[in-house]
């Protein structure tokens, strides 16, 4: 997969240097490059007791975009999933270490354990007072002897990082952070394992599957599961958690592996709350990508049981811009709708043939979803047949609230529920061509002349013609048809328009008209294909 890297050689070095250069003047880096590679606060005066972390490279932000006022002092960067040197630790521990001492956060790994317990012991020499904690909150395996350090050491990061900076004795810090150790717990779930430059990707997850309790340098998990939606997902990921947690109040930090997009995250943040061990979350960090694997698909929880100190010191204000603010969970907030916007509903009535012939319509868009998301990906983002479809299953879901004895007002609601439910330009152009239709129909038109009456409405709205490649070029020709010649006759012209837009290379209205012709060349509407298939369906 192509990436946006120069030489992969200098991948690291190139990226922190872009971190420093984009901190505002708050971070520097050491001398030493390219086997030295630490960064640290540009304002550090020694006073305090001095915060140093890191590990190997490729979980950005994690570790130099936490290093500020208020959280880590220096991070002393590796190579891609491997630990720096014992020299690059012991320079970033002599850079910031004044009288107050230090105190080293690593990741339980071996490499970390050894080059940051090597570079402590070499410190200590040169009479430093260093200490230093060992992260294994990820509770995948059980019965491992040595947990994995995951993304809840950033939960060591922020309150020892504050408690630092308010000025408390290494003694202190490193009492809590032992604690915060001890108590935090954290999981992960993949869909896909990560790409790390230069080496061929692992496809080791199947398609249908995702791999609960792999590691932030992509190993394996504890356990493939069949994945269905991300309901499951947090069900999966909470049940290992719940077994560890208290019945208190905790904060969750739900972090972003790297490669799942904001609004996944969202979802799975929604999904958390809902969860079982949704009635303990009180604050919450994040969804942000805080502890990533590069380009992991995936996500990690981490919990910790709160107190009213811990909730001060999660809380203080700090400097590093990667971590998002811890934020007390609160319930869905509903507020009325504005006067004018809510809409008044029509008397529903009944009928039977209306339904049924309703029922049918959204049925064949509901069919018809995965075909027309597939041609719609050809020229446009994919989503034509959900957008249909979607708006197929609400006017099924609203149908006894329809006036469908009364056609003149069931097209003017049929328009009111589009422009509520279906979204994107074609849900409100299929909103005015049902709402003209009505007014149409209200003025004594037939029900074919009130449709033809909504499609110039539509028109003129829209700015689509006949030839612009749209739903017109099979929607127009089709309503023709069908007020002179029936139903058969509409079906086949509908389907003679639509086929027609896959030799026009210049669509002039819509999605496509961004499109170069080479990607348009036959490749039939969506649009136009949905209302060839309703027409040639409907068709006795």
């Amino acid at each position: 997969m192509a990436q946006f890297i120069n030489n992969k050689d200098a991948i690291v070095t190139e990226a922190i240097d872009g971190v420093i250069q984009a901190s505002g003047g708050q971070l520097a880096r050491l001398d030493g490059y390219p086997h030295i590679r630490v960064v640290v606060r540009a304002d550090w005066d020694k006073s305090r007791v001095a915060l140093v972390s890191g590990g190997g490279s490729g979980h950005e932000p994690a570790h130099a975009g936490f290093v500020g006022e208020g959280m880590l002092t220096a991070a002393v960067c590796g190579d891609v999933f491997a630990s720096p040197s014992v020299d690059a630790v012991l320079a970033g521990i002599l850079a910031v270490t004044g009288p107050a001492g230090c105190l080293l956060i690593v990741k339980n790994y071996t490499g970390d354990r050894l080059n940051f317990g090597l570079a402590a012991e070499r410190a200590r020499a040169f009479g430093l007072k260093v200490n230093m904690v060992i992260v294994d909150d990820d509770i995948a395996l059980p019965d491992l002897p040595q947990p994995r350090g995951v993304a809840g050491t950033l939960f060591v990061h922020k309150i020892a990082g504050a408690m630092a900076e308010s000025g408390a004795s290494l003694e202190d810090v490193t009492k809590v952070a032992e604690h915060v150790v001890k108590h935090t717990k954290s999981i992960g779930m993949s869909l896909d394992t990560c790409t790390v430059p230069g080496s061929p990707k692992e496809n080791r997850i199947g398609e249908g599957k995702a791999e609960l309790g792999l590691g932030i340098h992509g190993e394996a998990g504890v356990q493939q599961i069949d994945y269905h939606n991300a309901e499951q997902a947090i069900a999966a990921v909470t049940a290992k958690l719940a077994a560890t947690m208290e019945n208190k109040p905790h904060v969750v930090l739900l972090n972003n592996l790297g490669g799942a997009s904001v609004l996944e995250m969202a979802i799975l943040a929604n999904e958390l709350v809902k969860s079982p061990i949704g009635k303990n979350l009180k604050l919450m960090v994040g969804p942000a990508a805080l502890m990533t694997s590069l380009d992991m698909r995936g996500f990690s929880v981490s919990v910790y049981p709160l107190s009213a100190e811990d909730h001060a010191w999660l809380s203080a204000p700090c400097a590093p811009s990667a971590w998002p603010r811890c934020q007390t969970i609160q319930p869905v907030r509903v507020l009325d709708l504005p006067d004018g916007l809510r809409p008044i509903q029509p008397i529903p009535s009944e009928h039977r043939e209306t339904a049924a012939f309703l029922t049918k319509c959204c049925q064949i868009l509901i069919e018809a979803e995965s075909d027309l998301n597939a041609l719609d990906a050809k020229s446009g983002d994919g989503d034509t047949g959900s957008t249909l479809a979607g708006a197929a299953r609400a006017l099924i879901g609203a149908l006894d609230r329809l006036p469908l004895a009364d056609h003149t007002q069931l097209f003017r609601a049929i328009g009111q529920e589009l422009t509520q439910t279906m979204g994107g330009s074609s849900g409100v152009l299929l909103a005015i061509f049902f709402t003209a239709a009505g007014d149409a129909a209200s003025s004594g038109l037939s029900m074919v002349a009130a449709l033809k009456e909504g499609l110039a409405r539509m028109q003129r709205i829209g700015g689509a013609q006949l030839g612009d490649r749209t739903m017109v070029d099979a929607l127009k020709p089709a309503l023709d048809a069908l007020e002179a010649e029936g139903i058969a006759r509409a079906a086949v012209a509908a389907r003679r328009g639509a086929d027609h837009t896959a030799t026009i290379v210049r669509a002039k209205a819509g999605r496509a008209s961004y499109i170069n012709a080479a990607q348009l060349e036959g490749h039939v509407d969506p649009g136009a294909e949905a209302v060839a298939r309703l027409f040639e369906q409907l068709a006795p």
